[in-house]
């Protein structure tokens, strides 16, 4: 069995997902690491965190260095990268839509030109299944297109039709024997659409569903409230992966509807920007009033860093422009989620998870840093 749920507390689940490179114990948020890396951090530090699974993006990795030559060199991502654990892939859908110049979308696919040097690519279903396979990820996903919202009915009728196409597309395309392909669900936040999508692609019987379409411009409690009310129709025996939403209590919540699987960049770009993320709400290290402040950045945190250096320090290193001040970020960044969801794991095996999220929440929403 691919997955298994074993706790439920409310509708928050704990689970195991069996991939080739080891279980993965659910929930889980997963580092993104675009380009076969998690900006400005090593695997060493991935895996003394505890990160269980990486993400990694197919359209980027298309791009540069190529999956040809990763499956020449190495023979897949895991070990040209030297990642031991599960790996994620995403379809490259996302980035041909958001960060690519367009130029044609047909039934076949999309044309689009390389945000890189301008040059023109293609990628369709069965192209973003090739580079998949060839990068030899765990879970692979399927080929979609996503609608920035707000959007008409119909536009979200019309893209729905053609995700659904892909997808059937993709389910045809043959896989390596340890790769399992995720269907996403696209409609919006018609809940009627999203509906019909789920159960044309329960058809097509994919070991896992992912919620895509989302945190691409509605406001942050029309997607609360949608995944809320629709989580809880989704199939009890599959993982269920909400696709790049990630701010912390968005997580959270998410895992108090029954969400399993979460990604986003935000843990790693906000520390780029001097950011921490701490039990007490994000710490913006820039601010003069951190220049003398001889605390730890969040002083309930286990992390090296916390264990280790000042906010002084920090906030002179971030300043200064020493490149140490954003590993070090980052670091303590994807600790504190890796951290979070292991905790809340903890309270739904305890059967504590609405003791703990009111706790967690009450606590982060505080905003103690903020003024």
């Amino acid at each position: 069995m691919f997955f298994q749920k074993t706790a439920q507390s409310g509708k928050a689940r704990a689970g195991v997902i069996k991939t080739a490179h080891g279980d993965i114990e659910t929930p889980i948020f997963m580092p993104v690491g675009t380009r076969g890396s998690v900006k400005a951090t090593t695997q060493e530090d991935l895996e003394e965190m505890g990160a269980q699974i990486i993400l990694g993006n197919t359209y980027h990795l298309y791009l540069k260095p190529g999956h040809e030559l990763i499956e020449r060199v190495s023979g897949g991502l895991h070990e040209f990268m030297s990642w031991k654990k599960p790996i994620l892939t995403d379809s490259g859908g996302f980035q041909v839509f958001s960060l690519s110049g367009l130029n044609k979308v047909t039934e076949d696919g999309v044309t689009f030109k390389s945000h890189i040097d301008g040059s023109s690519h293609f990628i369709g279903p069965e192209k973003s299944m090739e580079i998949q396979k060839a990068l030899g990820s765990d879970i692979v996903m399927v080929f979609d297109e996503c609608p920035a919202l707000p959007a008409s009915r119909d536009r979200l009728r019309e893209s729905l039709e053609l995700t659904l196409r892909w997808a059937k597309r993709c389910k045809d395309y043959s896989l390596k024997d340890h790769q399992n392909l995720f269907g996403i669900i696209q409609g919006g936040l018609e809940f009627d659409l999203r509906t019909e999508c789920m159960e044309r692609l329960e058809e097509m019987d994919f070991p896992g569903l992912a919620i895509g379409g989302l945190s691409v411009g509605e406001k942050n409690q029309e997607m609360v409230d949608f995944c809320d009310s629709f989580v809880c129709t989704m199939p009890e025996h599959k993982p269920r992966y909400l696709m790049g939403v990630g701010k912390p209590l968005d997580v959270l919540t998410g895992i108090k509807n029954g969400l399993d699987m979460f990604d986003c960049v935000l843990p790693t770009r906000n520390a780029r920007n001097g950011q921490f993320l701490t039990a007490r709400g994000p710490l913006n290290i820039k601010k003069e009033r951190f220049k003398e402040d001889p605390l730890p950045p969040d002083p309930e945190c286990s992390c090296k860093v916390c264990q280790r250096y000042s906010r002084s320090y920090l906030r002179h290193l971030f300043n200064v422009g020493e490149y140490l001040a954003g590993q070090l970020i980052t670091y303590h960044n994807l600790h504190f989620y890796l951290s979070m969801v292991k905790k809340a794991r903890t309270a739904i095996l305890e059967d504590r998870f609405d003791e703990f999220y009111s706790n967690f929440y009450n606590k982060y929403a505080s905003n103690e840093y903020f003024d």
